[in-house]
């Protein structure tokens, strides 16, 4: 469109351009002197610029274009001029209508409705577009290719098969029932049962089969109960022996606690060695005797000139010696192949041994087995490793009999069921071993002392 205003303009500027509004009629002596004024300011642009000519221009081609359809300059003689020969087309006349005594003329509602401009109407590029065009194309060139390659597309493919079975006298399948047949089993849109159906693509789209599980989700990460009951001993009367058998558990733990503290301790500890007179003696002389004094002993056989360096270079050896060293090798290997010939017949008479070692050998693998899966038995009953710390056990809450309550409104509460329940997520490896926060301060505590402080000091 830009394209053809400018055409448009630059055959306007020509020497031959016709122009609607003649600009003849003008005088040379009204033309005012100009104004000098600094034009590069942007200020100044449209203010003392000039543009009339320009407008004027412009007005006219736009009016030409609707009058004539385009520039006049630019129509053949055809369009311009004409014979008149006194003679009325009258296949260019619009519609009218002849009244009895009346001149006819054309219709009101045909003028009102005449175009008065020959511009054409601004093409509507919506009209003429696709929706999904490109994707309609890559998809029409891609089946144009596949078809030159002879692949053809999956719904050609079935009704090819469908016309062969049909061509060949084999049962063709039968098309499901339409919803609107009336003759179609009921079937009840909101009965919690699933439809009468097995196709397992159609009770997964519905939502009908779940998604099978995997087993492993399935197991438990520990054996423990969520709620361990306390033993006969922690309760607020037990019996006397319960309670000493609670004790006595309570007692082998501290065993525990305090053997582990001594052994780090006798790790840890530091080894001091208790002088004796030898050692005392050497640092007494120590400095006094030079190690350069002490004269060195010679050999017993006597000096013998020893050879520093590369070896000698070996002689070249002979034919006969080189004959007489491939038949060692040749015997050797001959001895082996013959060594390995009677280890195998000797086999043969072993095979009373090999199977008992075998049976051993199985034997022991289903023991190795047997404790292996007993003790991956035992580990789901103890805590793993899921983090950084470690689970520990929590101290047993446990009572000596002089504290025992003889009641229960003597009893005091111990214990907190949060810390219970955290501790119980920890053991049967639900979280991981979790500490408290430690509390860091960000800026030092500053220490002022006010002015009342000061004055009952």
């Amino acid at each position: 469109m830009a394209a053809a205003r400018r055409n448009k303009r630059m055959a306007a500027s020509q020497p031959g351009f016709l122009s609607f509004n003649s600009g003849l009629d003008g005088n040379s002596s009204d033309i005012k002197r100009r104004k000098r004024v600094n034009k590069n300011k942007k200020k100044n642009w449209n203010k003392y610029s000039d543009i009339q000519d320009v407008e004027e221009f412009l007005d006219d081609v736009r009016l030409q274009e609707k009058a004539a359809g385009g520039l006049i300059a630019e129509k053949p003689d055809a369009t311009l001029f004409f014979v008149d020969t006194g003679e009325k087309d009258k296949e260019t006349q619009p519609q009218t209508t002849v009244k009895k005594g009346k001149r006819s003329k054309p219709l009101r509602i045909d003028l009102i409705l005449q175009p008065d401009s020959r511009i054409p109407a601004p093409k509507n590029v919506l009209a003429f577009q696709q929706p999904n065009a490109k994707k309609q194309r890559r998809m029409a060139e891609k089946a144009a290719r596949l078809a030159a390659m002879g692949v053809l597309p999956r719904r050609e493919k079935l009704l090819r098969l469908r016309q062969a079975a049909a061509a060949s006298g084999l049962p063709v399948k039968e098309n499901p029932v339409a919803n609107n047949n009336p003759e179609r089993a009921f079937y009840d849109l909101w009965s919690a049962g699933t439809p009468e159906t097995d196709d397992p693509y159609y009770l997964e789209q519905t939502k009908k089969k779940l998604v099978k599980r995997p087993d492993r989700l399935n197991e438990k990460p520990s054996v423990l109960p969520a709620i361990e009951v306390v033993g006969p001993g922690g309760s607020y009367n037990p019996d006397f022996f319960s309670h000493q058998d609670l004790l006595r558990e309570a007692h082998e733990v501290e065993v525990k606690k305090l053997r582990a503290e001594e052994r780090l301790a006798r790790q840890l500890a530091v080894k001091e060695d208790i002088a004796t007179e030898e050692s005392s003696f050497k640092e007494q002389v120590e400095g006094l005797i030079e190690e350069g004094d002490v004269e060195p002993e010679e050999p017993e056989g006597g000096s013998e000139d020893t050879v520093i360096g590369p070896t000698a270079t070996q002689e070249k050896k002979t034919e006969k010696q080189r004959r007489k060293e491939k038949a060692q090798r040749i015997k050797a290997l001959r001895r082996k192949a013959d060594r390995q010939m009677i280890d195998k017949q000797q086999q043969l008479f072993q095979l009373r041994s090999i199977r008992a070692n075998l049976k051993t050998q199985e034997q022991r693998t289903r023991q190795r087995q047997a404790q292996r899966k007993a003790n991956q038995e035992a580990q789901k009953s103890m805590p793993r490793r899921l983090g950084r710390l470690k689970f520990q056990t929590p101290d047993l809450d446990v009572q000596l009999s002089h504290e025992l309550a003889g009641s229960l409104r003597s009893l005091k509460p111990e214990g907190s069921i949060l810390k219970d329940r955290f501790m119980s997520l920890q053991k049967r490896n639900l979280i991981e071993p979790r500490e408290r926060a430690k509390f860091k301060r960000k800026y030092k505590v500053k220490y002022s002392e006010k002015r009342a402080f000061r004055e009952i000091v």
